[in-house]
């Protein structure tokens, strides 16, 4: 148990306070007018021939932008430098456009050949016995239908009617001028190479007075807080540069095993779908699906069997598997910071909005309103609704789940945080804080008896669940300890005249092997070492103060104490009342530990002590201000428990468990001094008359 005493832990940061007052005043985020989103919404859908290349040229500057950053820091000019990387950019796009090109023009010409594969299959499929069953009955009731629609009355001509001659057709085949050939073939160029021409021109200007545009973005948007936003450009660039430079990498580690699998494999036109599946892993979730959907059907068409369709299907998967599992974290690190709900929701926003260039636009610009949202306080709630960062502290969180009487969840969230932290760390940094702001509601008002009581129901039932946690936590540093006893004792057996020197090095292995489980258990690093005694030994009685929520920070208090070795009972702050104190069973208990999350409670605390006190003057008291987390004012603390006439007085949970652990002589309780009874001054009178 040594080990999980000294378990390198350290002392809850200050500022608990702050962070509680944070919680009960935090501002609600403004939302937009209904008109104002829809005025936005409109100009962006009505107006889409402006704003989409310019939203096309901006993500591309943010792509070319660190190539030109890097061309001038080796000494070419800024004007070459654009120059160069947009001309590059674009030719290395035009050389996949026309790879591309040839590709499909090649596959086109082999179609009919895949034709009679595929018949060859419907066939086998018929031959095997799916004619029998359900193709077959949907085949005969088509034909049925089309019968019956074709079927006609019969008719008999009447005298009066004539027979008419059908008018024979006439076909006027007009012979083409060059010119018009010429404007048919080019017309439908002209609207993307416009679009592209200006995309061009937009990102060379964009490059060049890069600069300018965030001076006068600043000065627009944020001249009054230059610090948040220059840390916001600075952001919404490093991310969006980032992914699109992450996703090319990553698209291409993707696409070149698909296209030598696919080339491996025999399926016609490998460099093609590789290419395909390169640019389609830009569009989220549904592009790698169409990448792999061609291939697969031309899999289907080029071979007789089955087994390319199956060796094609289980290439792609891997591949991604692969991509999404191992390359991708690796790479990316960070991510984009949007939730994947906000990823989805964009997908569908934007196509709406823009059409298919706007789902392949949706992640890098709705990353960029996030980071609008994360830095400009007018545009908080685009972080709220689209980030992937909790938007509720964890005691917060772990509160609301109280309230909302839901404690499976709860321990769910506790489980979670207890991979990276220690059971009293999390005790002390996220649940007494919870149940600190169930006290401040209570204080405030707005919270009744019954929801108080649910919440106190709610946190013990949280307590309970995390019950085989807390013996997780004891059995490893128990079978730790055993580890370094044997070792002290093969060593000492080994070597008797070195048995002094046997322990000192296990000391040291046991304090080596505590570092190695800081390092690399998952826990968090500390910076500060607490040395947590040890409780073998020690009888301590945990009681709340004076309502139910305090009975749930008195179990917590316990559970971490039994974590230690002690031997723990509770009771409840009924059982510390006047009429039931004196039942309360002492016999054998070292310590009293009584926690208040009332900060003014003083007075209370104080007639609990006396009253304890008198009855076993042996007797260890202690009193746990759970409101002053964080208070590391040992003076202060020893003042009051000394004007409390405890024998310590606590401001967390590590100082809970070292006091209630302490070998300490107990402080006697100090008697009032009687008062004797004062003589009623004779009155001048009465004396005079008696004289």
């Amino acid at each position: 148990m040594a080990d999980n005493r000294q378990n390198g832990t350290r002392e809850p940061e200050p500022g608990l306070a702050g962070l509680l007052a944070a919680s009960r005043s935090h501002p609600r985020t403004a939302l937009p007018t209904v008109a104002t989103v829809v005025a936005s919404v409109a100009a962006l859908y009505f107006g889409r021939e402006v704003f989409l290349p310019i939203a096309v040229a901006l993500l591309l500057t943010f792509a070319i932008a660190p190539l030109v950053s890097a061309l001038k820091r080796v000494g070419i000019p800024r004007l070459p430098a654009v120059i160069a990387s947009v001309l590059g950019a674009f030719a290395a796009l035009a050389l996949f456009s026309f790879v591309v090109a040839t590709q499909v023009s090649d596959l086109a010409q082999n179609i009919p050949v895949y034709q009679i594969n595929i018949l060859t299959k419907i066939r086998a499929l018929k031959e095997n016995g799916l004619g029998n069953g359900i193709i077959s009955r949907l085949s005969g009731v088509i034909e049925r239908v089309g019968q019956e629609f074709e079927r006609q009355e019969p008719q008999l001509p009447s005298a009066a009617q004539t027979p008419k001659r059908d008018p024979i057709p006439v076909e006027i085949v007009a012979q083409e001028r060059p010119l018009e050939v010429l404007q048919k073939v080019i017309e439908p160029l002209l609207s993307p190479l416009g679009s592209a021409g200006l995309v061009v021109v937009v990102v060379i200007f964009m490059l060049m007075e890069r600069e300018d545009l965030r001076d006068r973005f600043i000065r627009l948007v944020g001249y009054g807080d230059l610090h948040r936003t220059t840390q916001a450009l600075q952001d919404a660039g490093k991310r969006v540069g980032q992914y699109l430079l992450m996703q090319l990498v990553v698209n291409v580690i993707y696409a070149i095993p698909i296209t030598i699998g696919l080339w491996v494999l025999g399926i016609p036109n490998a460099l093609l779908w590789g290419m395909l599946a390169l640019a389609l892993r830009f569009v989220p979730y549904i592009g790698p699906i169409i990448g792999a959907l061609l291939p697969l059907f031309l899999a289907l068409a080029v071979a007789p069997g089955w087994s390319l369709l199956l060796w094609t299907g289980a290439l792609f998967i891997a591949m991604e598997l692969i991509t999404g599992n191992v390359i991708e974290p690796w790479l990316y690190g960070s991510r984009t910071g949007l939730s994947p709900l906000a990823i989805i929701v964009a997908a569908i926003f934007w196509t709406w909005l823009w059409g298919p260039i706007g789902l392949v636009l949706s992640t890098p610009l709705t990353v960029c309103l996030v980071v609008l949202g994360r830095h400009v306080p007018q545009f908080e709630f685009l972080d709220v609704l689209f980030g992937n960062e909790p938007v509720l502290e964890p005691h917060a969180r772990l509160y609301q789940r109280l309230l909302a009487a839901d404690p499976d969840e709860a321990t769910d969230h506790a489980e979670e945080m207890l991979e990276e932290k220690y059971l009293f760390e999390f005790y002390d940094q996220v649940a007494i804080p919870a149940l600190l702001l169930g006290e401040q509601d209570r204080m405030r008002g707005v919270m009744d008896d019954e929801q108080r009581k649910q919440v106190a129901a709610s946190a013990l039932t949280l307590v309970a669940n995390l019950d085989a946690s807390a013996q997780e936590e004891a059995e490893e540093a128990e079978a730790e300890e055993e580890e370094d006893q044997q070792a002290a004792t093969a060593s000492a057996e080994a070597s008797p005249g070195k048995a002094a020197s046997a322990k000192i090095t296990a000391g040291k292995a046991a304090e080596g092997k505590a570092n190695d489980r800081k390092a690399g258990d998952g826990k968090e690093p500390l910076s500060e070492e607490v040395d947590l005694p040890d409780g073998v030994g020690f009888s301590v009685l945990c009681a709340g103060g004076r309502g139910e929520l305090d009975d749930a920070a008195a179990a917590m208090l316990a559970q971490v104490l039994e974590v230690q070795g002690a031997e723990v009972s509770r009771a409840s702050f009924i059982d510390l009342e006047p009429a039931g104190i004196r039942r309360l069973d002492l016999s054998g208990v070292d310590t009293v530990v009584i926690g208040f999350l009332n900060r003014d409670s003083t007075k209370h605390a104080r007639f609990m002590v006396r009253r304890l006190k008198r009855l076993k003057p042996r007797l260890r008291v202690g009193i746990v201000s759970w409101s002053e987390i964080g208070n590391s004012d040992a003076k202060a603390a020893a003042e009051l428990a000394a004007g409390l006439n405890a024998d310590f007085v606590a401001h967390g949970m590590v100082s809970a468990v070292t006091g209630a652990l302490s070998s300490e002589p107990p402080v006697m309780l100090k008697l009032a001094p009687q008062r004797r009874p004062r003589r009623r001054p004779a009155r001048k009178k009465e004396l005079q008359a008696a004289g």
